[in-house]
């Protein structure tokens, strides 16, 4: 019995770190920049288009800063979708320039549903558009994202997404997790990917589509993470979604964990609902066609059984450390443990690295980080033969307490402060593993929940 759960977990351990380390390779791409050939000669007329629901309070600052646009303004138009307001968004957008449609129906909520109804009404228009970009409420444009797209899209692209930055990555530890979350995937998922030649993913906001391909397509993306599904329907007919890393759009981030807690699980239950319909047209028609774009992007909407299968190696691996006799297989069983350790060290130095390579971090701050690390090779060597728990905790939090004096001294408290949230990120990190659970599980649940936006950022703010 002990031999078949061996090797039962083997397989199961093994798979999860392909997987995981699949992502740890992508990551290591992600660090580097291929050079670019831009072309600023502004050639494609863009229309862009916010949703909002009820956003008076963001809505102006979004519009003006559209309005900054270092490209020819008779070049671009402004739209905002008024999605059921019930407030003063309407009049707000109107009053800063923005043409706004008005858009009533209870049946059918959501941005899926609005873009949907405005795209329709932007193919009756005599303008002569080229392309359509995306924006929510909350944003703030950076003054060159149009002159980036249009050069992206004159490579050849038809569908490109920006780089997805924080307004307020400060307010919280939660705010400041979120904005080291997108920090990391716009390298480690999106720039990665673009450097390989692979697809990129529509990130939600922030993005640009070819009017032509967009009717010959059809948006048809409904569901709780419409831009998933979308990109999902633009790999299966053979397009491929560019990434424009110097096209920025700043993002609000949600200031609470409950509030982070509603929006990650609805982003899991339409994740879930978009693997459930895609995952396995996209890997047969991968396999089929020998075309590895496409598998990748059966992987990526893989994201919450992959999240769920890490929860469960994780339990694994604290029942095996945490009994004898359990035969379960863990990871480090192929390793010596110094080289378990560095490898551990490394996935921790990573996101510091993604940070710092985009200018999010003081040099200080990540090198006070990098040597932090080595309490996963300096304690252990300390703690040699030591059996009492209390001290070996007492040991990782004197360790832990040094070096955020270190950070204070080296950039005063906001440096403590950084140094402490950035140990937070790890316990961020943990709470996709339950929510992944409610999201898989409330996956049918189609209901749009808002977030509420109550602070107003300028562009000249960020």
């Amino acid at each position: 019995m002990g031999k078949y759960i061996l090797n039962v977990t083997a397989v199961f351990q093994l798979i999860v770190f392909a997987l995981t380390l699949y992502s740890i390779v992508l990551g290591i791409i992600g660090l580097f920049r291929k050079k670019e050939k831009k072309n600023y000669t502004p050639t494609k007329k863009f229309a862009c288009i916010v949703a909002a629901h009820n956003e008076e309070v963001v809505i102006a600052n979004c519009v003006d800063s559209l309005k900054q646009l270092n490209y020819p303004r008779d070049m671009y138009d402004i739209f905002v979708i008024a999605d059921n307001c019930t407030d003063n968004t309407a009049d707000i957008a109107r009053k800063h320039g923005a043409r706004v449609f008005e858009r009533f129906n209870k049946e059918k909520r959501g941005k899926g549903y609005a873009l949907e109804w405005m795209f329709d009404k932007l193919f009756k228009m005599d303008e002569g558009f080229d392309a359509i970009t995306i924006f929510d409420a909350d944003n703030v444009v950076d003054k060159n994202f149009l002159k980036e797209m249009n050069s992206k899209m004159l490579d050849g692209f038809k569908v490109v997404q920006g780089y997805l930055d924080s307004k307020n990555p400060n307010d919280s530890w939660i705010t400041q997790s979120y904005s080291m979350a997108f920090w990391s995937q716009n390298r480690a998922f999106q720039l990665s990917r673009s450097n390989l030649g692979l697809s990129n993913q529509i990130g939600g906001t922030g993005f640009v589509i070819d009017i032509d391909i967009l009717k010959k397509l059809g948006w048809g993306a409904t569901c709780l993470t419409e831009d998933l599904e979308f990109t999902c329907k633009l790999v299966l007919h053979g397009e491929q979604v560019g990434w424009a890393h110097d096209a920025i759009i700043y993002d609000e981030k949600p200031l609470k964990l409950k509030q982070s807690w509603n929006q990650r699980k609805r982003w899991m239950q339409g994740f879930t609902d978009v693997a459930s319909r895609y995952f396995f047209k996209l890997l047969k028609k991968g396999i089929k066609e020998r075309n590895f774009k496409t598998i990748d992007c059966a992987l990526y909407v893989l994201q919450p059984v992959t999240t769920l299968l890490l929860g469960v190696s994780l339990i694994l691996t604290l029942i095996q450390n945490n009994s004898k006799g359990m035969n379960i297989f863990v990871i480090n069983y192929l390793f010596n443990d110094e080289v378990w350790r560095l490898f551990c060290m490394f996935q921790f130095i990573l996101t510091p690295l993604y940070l710092i390579v985009d200018r999010k971090m003081s040099k200080k701050m990540f090198w006070t980080i990098v040597i932090y690390s080595t309490n996963l090779i300096v304690l252990p060597w300390l703690l040699t033969g030591e059996q009492n728990l209390m001290v070996i905790l007492g040991a990782n939090a004197a360790f832990t307490i040094g070096f955020m004096l270190i950070a204070g001294i080296l950039e005063g408290k906001n440096g403590v402060m950084y140094f402490f949230r950035f140990l937070l990120y790890s316990l961020y990190t943990l709470t996709w593993i339950p929510i992944t659970i409610q999201g898989m599980l409330d996956k049918n649940n189609k209901e749009w929940n808002h977030t509420q936006h109550v602070r107003q950022i300028e562009i000249c703010d960020v």
